[in-house]
């Protein structure tokens, strides 16, 4: 059984860092892409990052870029997401998502559509 659990959220101030993991199991870990997701109240699920457990390529959104990194350890089937200069309008609840992805593939997948699995996600809240 595939199962993904985030963790690491939480409330932070603005400016501040967090991260967050998703623990993977039930799968070849190495042969998927991971990815975050992340959706406010009123607002539709937006993909934040995501890495290709194989090759380690990565995608980032341009809202995050050079403020969030992505990383996997797959000794331990773990991607984190560490989140600095963190702002008020990045309060979501945050979710990491799996999908079978080869290097062969091509671009990796950013939607959430692509994606087969899904965790529970975990809250993140920066206060101003």
């Amino acid at each position: 059984e595939v199962q993904l659990v985030e963790s690491g959220g939480g409330l932070v101030q603005a400016g501040g860092s967090l991260r967050l993991s998703c623990a993977a199991s039930g799968f070849t870990f190495d042969d998927y892409a991971i990815g975050w997701f992340r959706q406010a109240p009123g607002k539709e699920r937006e993909g934040v990052s995501c890495i290709s457990s194989s090759d380690g390529s990565t995608y980032y959104a341009d809202s995050v870029k050079g403020r969030f990194t992505i990383s996997s350890d797959n000794a331990k089937n773990t991607v984190y997401l560490l989140m600095s200069s963190l702002h008020p309008e990045d309060t979501a609840l945050y979710y990491c998502a799996a999908v079978a992805y080869y290097m062969d593939y091509g671009a990796l997948p950013t939607m959430a559509y692509e994606y087969d699995y899904w965790g529970q996600g975990t809250q993140v809240t920066v206060s101003s």
